[in-house]
């Protein structure tokens, strides 16, 4: 098997797109990403790929200081592709915080990751991919409108931002640093607000496009305006949005919450993957 380690994006991108457009809604996060690192909104990126008789056989990209992420392209040889990745990254002396992927690879990753370094691992978000192509019918909303995020709402994003943060259990961000992110969602037309009688109860995000499909992300709603129904009825109205311009709409939920994962299979979202990301702790 041969590893090759990619500086130019674009090469990269040519040696493994095509196989990712062929599952384009399973590896939405790794396409999308992928995108960004293309149009320089990353920087030190990491991309690689193992092959062997010129035919893929698993592909890496990471994006600090977020997730290692892993697709497997040949099953088979899961096992040797791991056992390479982690002799190479290891030699090159670079960090892996945490991995993202479906759960078997994850692990698997994990498992030997630990053996190598000592580092232990722990889940950090036990995650069900879901996608939608066409929404329910019949489902009751709450009431209000969406609309998109202006500068106006800039201070209430970036507030809820943090909060989104701390309720998914993530690593706070520096304050200025999400000043920064939350204007150029809001400039690129990212954000969706739902408003009811003039105050702002619910927010969604779209992200990482890809070639056919959109992700949702970001979907907040205050404590205080809980169990109301707005989170379904933002997410129901944004992605009837979102589906004006792409084939279909993916999700992340938290497993550990039945509540999210019940409205967004109300609206008509079905689960096509169990994806999983698992933080390393300080090697002992």
């Amino acid at each position: 098997m041969e590893y090759t380690r990619y500086e130019n994006p674009s090469l990269f991108g040519e040696k493994v797109e095509s196989y990712l457009e062929q599952h384009e809604d399973v590896y939405s996060l790794f396409f999308g990403v992928l995108q960004g690192i293309k149009a320089g909104r990353y920087e030190n990126p990491f991309m690689a790929t193992i092959t062997e008789a010129g035919e893929l056989v698993a592909i890496f990209q990471m994006t600090p200081p977020h997730p290692f992420n892993i697709v497997i392209v040949q099953e088979e040889r899961l096992e040797d592709a791991l056992d390479l990745i982690i002799n190479k990254i290891t030699k090159a002396n670079i960090e892996i915080p945490s991995v993202i992927s479906l759960k078997p690879w994850a692990f698997r990753f994990a498992d030997k990751w630990k053996a190598t370094t000592g580092a232990n691992f722990k889940v950090g978000m036990d995650q069900g991919l879901y996608r939608l192509d066409q929404l329910a019918e019949g489902l009751e909303h709450s009431p209000g409108a969406w609309r998109y995020a202006s500068e106006d709402d800039l201070p209430l994003v970036v507030k809820w931002y943090h909060q989104f943060g701390e309720d998914a259990g993530l690593a706070p961000s520096p304050d200025e640093e999400v000043q920064k992110k939350v204007k150029m969602f809001i400039e690129a037309g990212e954000v969706f607000l739902w408003e009811d009688e003039g105050k702002v109860v619910s927010m969604m995000k779209k992200a990482r496009p890809t070639a056919h499909g959109v992700t949702v992300s970001m979907v907040f709603t205050p404590p205080e305006e809980r169990r109301k129904g707005y989170a379904r009825t933002l997410v129901f109205y944004g992605t009837e949005e979102l589906l004006k311009q792409y084939d279909f709409c993916v999700l992340y939920t938290d497993m550990l919450n039945p509540t999210s994962n019940k409205i967004y299979q109300e609206i008509g979202y079905n689960k096509i993957a169990d994806s999983v990301m698992l933080e390393f702790s300080v090697k002992e």
